[in-house]
């Protein structure tokens, strides 16, 4: 089985490593028996990703990369672990989706004339009321 992620990618079993783990918080005395949390690591380096992707998965601020270039996630929304499997699954997806697309490149616009005297109209209305404010003689 591959996870799929756009016509053209799709990862192997072997490139993601799922764990399950023993959640944290509450959930009584089940939740000191059964592993049902999943820690998802995938490692962006050695994967099978295009190189584009790999960069922009590196360069996203993403805090759950890390230093060694290793995706953590960590699933423990669910009771059951096939849930909480596919939670993570669906979160690694989401996550080289977003990198998939270039971002846009930003173009600095101006401000028009119009707005700029707008502006300016304001700031004098609001000195004139500020002005007033002050010390009264009598």
């Amino acid at each position: 089985m591959s996870l799929f992620i756009s016509k053209d990618i799709s990862l192997g079993d072997h490139e993601i490593d799922l764990q399950a783990i023993r959640a944290q918080g509450a959930g009584g005395q089940n939740v000191n028996k059964v592993a049902s949390a999943i820690h998802l690591r995938f490692d962006i380096a050695h994967s099978s990703l295009p190189k584009k992707v790999k960069e922009r998965l590196f360069n996203s601020n993403d805090s759950r990369i890390t230093s060694e270039g290793v995706l953590i996630i960590k699933a423990q929304s669910f009771r059951t672990q096939e849930r909480n499997r596919d939670d993570a699954i669906k979160r690694l997806r989401e996550a080289i989706q977003r990198c998939l697309k270039a971002p846009k490149k930003r173009i600095p616009t101006k401000p028009s004339k119009a707005a700029k005297r707008r502006r300016l109209e304001n700031k004098k209305q609001k000195a004139q009321k500020k002005s007033l404010r002050g010390k009264v003689d009598f």
